[in-house]
């Protein structure tokens, strides 16, 4: 049952204290700079960027697609070569080496691409900053520290021995029990065009003489040893030599029906989206597959799969860089909600769900393989991709939707239904909410040897179990319901020991145990409960001294909350999980609020530039630009509301 969230929507509350009263007017503030940044169509999208590796990768995918020619450049390759170079050597720290997330230290990956891309750009070896750059690496391992993805993308080019790369076989698209689709979505778009260029065995061209032969620690091997003990890792390593004995004599024919099947896969999901994925990692492989399948520059489909690759790129003549996708979607549904909740500029409502209705996915998508019986709905993150509507987006959608009304008010309540009834089917076994799949937790399948971008599942994780819950509080359904106790059941059972909750896509605990309480009391959870209590306590404990909140990416790599310097988006998050645990008027959140109030710019807007989004945990993270400003508009406008009573 919905209930009528139109007779509910937010409005100013006028009170009367002089934080609550300041509160209101910088929510004022920001609710009017948010409004300021919608586009006319109705959306919000902010940049979204993250480490030196993008820039490196696009220097390794031009080598791809333009080989110099006797070792020159075509000028305006040479040109973009450059700015990717320039905007790269921008982050190199004092040590020499690259790091994945501000203020992180220097991590192998990272600079393994960097030293390639540099040098590969022009930068002598001789050059300092090379010179440190390598004898940073050479302290980390070299070369052979790399992980699975890079050696493979050097091995393109014959800069790494392909024998000593893990096998990607086109075969894993034949295999039974939907193999594929127990991999994490991410990762499947990534694998089945890796596995088409593999097959092919590409040995593309470098200018002569290129080599990275100064990256290799002699005391290290270059391949993968089977250890001691009895477990997924050897097998699967043995599979891999049995694989690459596959290779070299197996059976021809199986292997150019696992490309045909692969490569119908591939174009299939080229359809009703923005590049494969929708991500720079298979829309930059697509093209790869597409070439060694034997597509032509000027084939429509490879014209298109470069294009939006090529749309991912800023350069507007003072920066260069490339982000990893866009986020229309979550940007438009977290501020139309903050905007919703604030009550000011709601003007802006009508056009952003208005745009949001009209994405709404009506097809049947990768997720339908476990649900097939289930009508399709659902929102992906992107701008277009229907193969993967994506569960946390898609709660965020219905809360954006229950503060804002758009034009057809019968067809939005009959998107509500169909929404909230594909939520609900894809709640896992274990009672919590993943990504995009339901029960994708093959446990073993981490341990295969290209599985060390430590993404190769999507779990069920505490930050969007609270998020789905408190969308489905949002639209009327309550603990009378089996989904949402059996929600509220995973979340107790995955409290830390400490009172905090894991959060999977942002840093880290502070972010999982917002969301964490935030849905526990939309599911209508007693806040004297112990474990709402010690999740408050546990945000009190790590609040900064000057008032804020901050996490480091390093919890994930410490597996506990590692303390950081304050962030608005994470005092923001300390602030909403506080009072949603019943907490409104303690220190901790008045210091809280008096931190946002006095770190407000003029404009309304606030500045952050460490990153407090993740891509993969200890791999990968990002900032997301619009996060230092909606998330403070929603943590004030709580605290307005919750002092008026």
């Amino acid at each position: 049952m919905i209930r009528d969230e139109y007779d509910t929507m937010s409005a100013p509350v006028q009170i009367g204290t002089t934080l609550a009263s300041a509160a209101s007017e910088a929510a004022r503030r920001s609710a009017a700079h948010i409004a300021r940044l919608q586009k006319p169509e109705g959306e919000w999208c902010a940049e979204l960027t993250a480490d030196s590796t993008l820039e490196s990768d696009y220097i390794l995918f031009q080598l791809w697609l333009y080989p110099p020619v006797n070792g020159v450049w075509h000028p305006q390759t040479r040109a973009q070569v450059d700015k990717a170079a320039q905007s790269i050597l921008r982050r190199q720290l004092r040590d020499g080496g690259f790091n994945i997330y501000k203020e992180g230290p220097s991590e192998i990956n990272a600079s393994v691409k960097a030293y390639f891309a540099l040098k590969l750009a022009g930068i002598a070896m001789d050059d300092s900053r090379m010179v440190r750059l390598r004898e940073r690496i050479m302290a980390m391992g070299g070369i052979q520290a790399a992980n699975s993805y890079v050696k493979i993308n050097l091995s393109l080019f014959d800069l790494y021995p392909r024998e000593h790369c893990p096998s990607i076989p086109p075969e894993v698209a034949l295999l039974p029990f939907n193999v594929l689709y127990q991999m994490s979505s991410w990762s499947r778009t990534i694998v089945v065009p890796l596995a088409i260029v593999h097959s092919a065995d590409p040995h593309r061209p470098v200018p002569a003489g290129f080599n990275l032969d100064e990256l290799w620690d002699p005391s290290v091997s270059p391949s993968f040893r089977l250890n001691r003990q009895i477990g997924w890792r050897n097998l699967f390593l043995t599979i891999d030599r049995l694989l690459k004995w596959w290779e070299r004599s197996g059976s021809k024919a199986v292997r150019r029906i696992a490309v045909e099947r692969a490569k119908n896969w591939m174009l299939e999901r080229l359809d009703r989206s923005d590049g494969l994925g929708a991500i720079y990692p298979p829309m930059m492989y697509s093209v790869m597959a597409l070439d060694v399948l034997g597509f032509a520059p000027n084939h429509p489909l490879r014209v298109e799969a470069l294009r939006q690759f090529d749309a991912l790129m800023v350069d507007d003549g003072e920066r260069f860089f490339i982000q990893p996708c866009f986020s229309p979607v979550w940007d438009t549904a977290i501020a139309a909600y903050a905007i919703g909740r604030s009550g000011y500029e709601t003007s802006t409502l009508g056009p952003a769900a208005d745009w949001l209705l009209e994405r709404e996915i009506r097809g049947k998508g990768d997720w339908s393989v476990k649900r097939p019986d289930t009508e399709p709905s659902g929102w992906a993150f992107f701008y277009k991709n229907d193969h993967s509507p994506d569960i946390d987006d898609t709660a965020m959608v219905m809360l954006a939707l229950s503060e804002a009304r758009g034009a057809d008010s019968e067809a939005q309540r009959t998107c509500h239904q169909r929404a909230l009834n594909w939520l609900l089917a894809l709640q896992s076994k274990d009672g919590g909410w993943a990504a995009f799949d339901a029960d994708n937790n093959w446990e073993f399948l981490s341990h295969v040897p290209f599985a060390d971008h430590n993404a190769m599942l999507d779990p069920t994780c505490p930050d969007i179990t609270g998020r789905v819950l408190e969308a489905l509080g949002a639209h009327g359904l309550t603990r009378d319901h089996r989904a949402v106790r059996r929600g509220v059941e995973y979340l107790i059972k995955h409290q830390e020991q400490d009172g905090s909750w894991y959060g999977r896509w942002g840093v880290a605990y502070i972010y999982g145990t917002c969301f964490a309480l935030r849905g526990l009391a939309a599911a209508g959870e007693d806040d004297r409960e112990a474990h709402v209590l010690r999740g408050g306590e546990w945000l009190r404990c790590i609040q900064n001294a000057d008032g804020g909140w901050g996490e480091s990416c390093a919890s994930y790599d410490n597996e506990a909350f590692t303390p950081g310097a304050s962030t608005y988006s994470q005092t923001a998050w300390a602030i909403l999980g506080l009072i949603a645990g019943g907490d409104f008027s303690s220190r901790s959140v008045q210091h809280g609020i008096e931190y946002l109030l006095e770190t407000q710019r003029p404009d309304g807007s606030w500045g952050e530039e460490l990153a407090t989004g993740t891509g993969f945990p200890k791999v990968f993270y990002l900032n997301y630009h619009m996060y230092k400003d909606y998330f403070p508009l929603l943590a004030l406008s709580a605290y307005v509301k919750a002092q008026a009573g």
